[in-house]
Order: C-alpha cells, then sequence, then structure tokens
C-alpha cells in the first residue's frame, strides 16, 4: 500500500516487518563527479516518483540516485542511517532520536537569510537546540469543511468559537444528516492537540514543559463529550475523516478533513463549501490549524556530506520552482515558503487562499519534536474516554501530565548523556 502526504498529519508510518536497506545506494560507481543517493517514502500521488526523478536529472553539481521505498520506510531509514551503506539524502523528520545520536547534519546555515520565510509551524518540529536538523518541503494541514446551502437553510453562521461549533453541529443534524464528522472515532485520532492550542495552550512549551496542565483544557476537551452526548457527530461513516466522502455524499454538513480534499470537494460542491480553522475556547482561545512536513535531511554518516547539504539547499531553498510544482502538481499541499504559498496560482483564490491564510496566520505543529510516541498514546487514549466515554477531562488530563512530564525528564536525561559523549 502506498503511502500519501497526509500521513505526516498521523502518528506514525504504520508498522510492518524490517525489510533490507539494499546494496544499491549510489555509492562508489567511478566518475569525475560525486554520487549522491537520495531516499524517499512511496507516497500515493500519481507522478510524484516522476518528479523528483526529473528534479534529481536537473542537478548538475553531483548525480543523485532517487531511491523510492515501499514498506515500512521509518524502520528501513532509522536502520540505515546507523550503517555506512544508508542514504546521503532521506526524506524525515528527522526524528529527536536521529538528531541527538548525532545521524543527521545540522543544516541551519543552508537557510542563511530566508529562515523567516518558512512557516514557523513547520520549522519548529525541525530545530532542536537552537538549530535545524531538516528543510521543511511542503505542508499537509487540516481544517473544518462546511456546506454553505445547509448552513444557510438552517439559519446558521458559520462557527468561529468552539461553543457555537457545537450549537451549530446540533442545529444541523437531521433525520438524514448528521452536523459534524470527525472521523469514526469521534475525533480523537485525528484532533490530537488542535482543541488545546484553540484553548490558547500548548502541548510543550517553547522551553520544553507540558502546555497543558491548566483548567482550560479540561474545560476544551469537555466540550468535545458534548457533541458526543448530543448525537451530532457522524459514527460509522463508509470512509474516515480523511476522505471527503461523507460531506460529499450530504451525511454531514461539516466534517474535519486534510486540504489533499479540497480539489475533489471543489470539483463536485463548486462553491457551495468553505473552510474554517479548529474554533477558538474560551477568553484567551485562539484559532488553530494543524501542519506537519516531512523535510530533507542528510545523513551524518556520508561520506560526501559537503555535496549532500549542497544538493539539499538547491532544491530546497533556491529551486523555489521545484517546490512549488511538489507541492501543487501531484495531489494539493501548500508550499512551506511563506512567500510561495502566497503567489502560487492554484492558492489565491476561494477556500484554497482562505486555506494559506490560516496556515500562516493560525498554524500550529502537529507533532513537536518532544512529543514522543507515548505521550501521545498517553493522551489520544484519554481523549476517546473524555469523547466517548465522558470520563472527567480533569481526571484524565492529570494522568496524562504525570506520564507526559516523565517522558520529557527522559528526553532530556539523553539529551545530557549524548552531549557527555561529544568530544
Amino acid at each position: 500500500m502506498t503511502i500519501s502526504r497526509r500521513a505526516l498529519l498521523a502518528a506514525g508510518a504504520g508498522t510492518g516487518l524490517l525489510t533490507a536497506c539494499g546494496s544499491n545506494t549510489g555509492r562508489g560507481s567511478g566518475g569525475s563527479e560525486p554520487e549522491l543517493s537520495q531516499w524517499y517514502h512511496q507516497y500515493g500521488e500519481t507522478g510524484t516518483e516522476q518528479a523528483v526523478q526529473r528534479y534529481a536529472r536537473a542537478y548538475r553539481k553531483a548525480r543523485v540516485e532517487v531511491q523510492w521505498r515501499p514498506g515500512n520506510y521509518d524502520q528501513q531509514t532509522a536502520a540505515a542511517l546507523l550503517t555506512d551503506s544508508g542514504p546521503d539524502v532521506f526524506e524525515g523528520g528527522p526524528t529527536l532520536d536521529q538528531i541527538q545520536g548525532g545521524q543527521v547534519a545540522d543544516l541551519t546555515h543552508l537557510l542563511d537569510g530566508v529562515q523567516d520565510d518558512f512557516n514557523p509551524a513547520v520549522l519548529q518540529p525541525k530545530t532542536y537546540d537552537g538549530k535545524v536538523w531538516g528543510i521543511p518541503q511542503v505542508i499537509d494541514t487540516q481544517f473544518l469543511y462546511y456546506r454553505k446551502s445547509l448552513l444557510a437553510d438552517a439559519g446558521v453562521r458559520p462557527p468561529t468559537t468552539l461553543d457555537a461549533l457545537v450549537d451549530a453541529a446540533r442545529q444541523l443534524t437531521g433525520k438524514k444528516t448528521k452536523g459534524l464528522f470527525l472521523g469514526n472515532d469521534g475525533g480523537a485520532g485525528v484532533l490530537g492537540g488542535t482543541p488545546l492550542y484553540a484553548a490558547g495552550l500548548e502541548i510543550i512549551t517553547q522551553d520544553g514543559e507540558v502546555g497543558f496542565d491548566d483548567p482550560a483544557a479540561a474545560r476544551t476537551l469537555g466540550k468535545l463529550h458534548r457533541l458526543y452526548a448530543d448525537k451530532s457527530l457522524l459514527l460509522g461513516a463508509p470512509a474516515d475523516w480523511s476522505d471527503p466522502s461523507a460531506f460529499l455524499q450530504g451525511l454531514t454538513a461539516m466534517q474535519w478533513s486534510g486540504l489533499w480534499a479540497l480539489p475533489q470537494v471543489r470539483k463536485e460542491l463548486g462553491d457551495d463549501f468553505g473552510v474554517l480553522p479548529f474554533p477558538k475556547d474560551g477568553a484567551h482561545g485562539r484559532p488553530a490549524v494543524p501542519v506537519g512536513a516531512y523535510g530533507a535531511a542528510v545523513s551524518a554518516r556520508s561520506e560526501r556530506r559537503a555535496d549532500a547539504e549542497d544538493f539539499v539547499k538547491w532544491l530546497w531553498v533556491e529551486r523555489t520552482d521545484y517546490q512549488e510544482d511538489f507541492a501543487l502538481s501531484y495531489g494539493f499541499h501548500i508550499p512551506a515558503r511563506i512567500s510561495l504559498a502566497r503567489k502560487a496560482g492554484k492558492l489565491t483564490s476561494g477556500a484554497a487562499a482562505d486555506a494559506v491564510r490560516f496556515t500562516t496566520d493560525h498554524g500550529h505543529t502537529a507533532q513537536p519534536l518532544l512529543w514522543t510516541p507515548a505521550s501521545q498514546t498517553a493522551y489520544q487514549d484519554a481523549l476517546s474516554r473524555i469523547i466517548k466515554d465522558g470520563a472527567s477531562p480533569e481526571n484524565e488530563l492529570r494522568s496524562v501530565v504525570r506520564k507526559v512530564t516523565a517522558e520529557l525528564d527522559r528526553v532530556k536525561k539523553n539529551s545530557q548523556k549524548n552531549t557527555k559523549k561529544k568530544p
């Protein structure tokens, strides 16, 4: 099964057997030019593989061999970076373990003069200890889609607060149509920390502490249970939240889904839809838009590290035409550069332009670098109990705060150990 870019906003790339890294790395074939190997995960969008091959052929300072890696890409890459036969350049986070373990190169210098042009929400999880370890490629994001005609017929305004969303979902629910679709699990899997950001909080603060140990978090998450208790949520849809079919078939008046769905929605509904950020909640709340991005990273074990860094700079910093092509010609995504996103022809009007504006103004990191899988599991399980079972948000969050604090302490200890190992 191929992996689409929407997996960036999910918890991981899936499970599977660890496959061998293979011997075809593109190294040691002779010739006067350096030879670089570049790895990508297997995208689902038609034409993406041909596009990255074309970019590689256009580079004149080295021969770049692109490898399209099916299967469990994350595990393959993690294993390969521990060997001398891994890629020179690879697509990934990179992960905190790879950064702390000295497996990836510091790429901060590649962004000299242009760092402020990269959306900070996608650059933040590539940054650790004040240094940039991966260059963001594109932005994937999610929004609240709403059917204009259905809201107008019911006398409902597009909701800009969480309370208004709860009320709108209830008013829009009828015999054949539910008010809101957040996924077949009620939203626990897809929403993640977005409601916390909407309450004016964070998952992890800039100084590396738990950011939701606050009464506002419990109040906000408790409102998600109201949606479930009101029977306003569509559950058991034929396809889950990432597919817009429930919205297009009129099974729901509003749906949380990805930007990738926008072209299909526009094709079938014309102008009869709009997009919104997740609505703010409380006096200190703010609209929230989760964003994620793969980044181009360089292996610290590469024998051609300088050449690899030059290639990454050429492709993901200098060649803005390729960056726009990669984002918008194969699927529907936003360029990581703010200046590109604002002028790209496919993003300058209608709901697409709104999406760019919301992402620029309200984007937040979907998966902060210090947000470990253990923290994610603890939080998501608690959120599911809050939404579906009506569990006490205060009690559930108290337990999550303890677990996340322990995880952050573990991460900090690992960082200190790695710092001591360095000469």
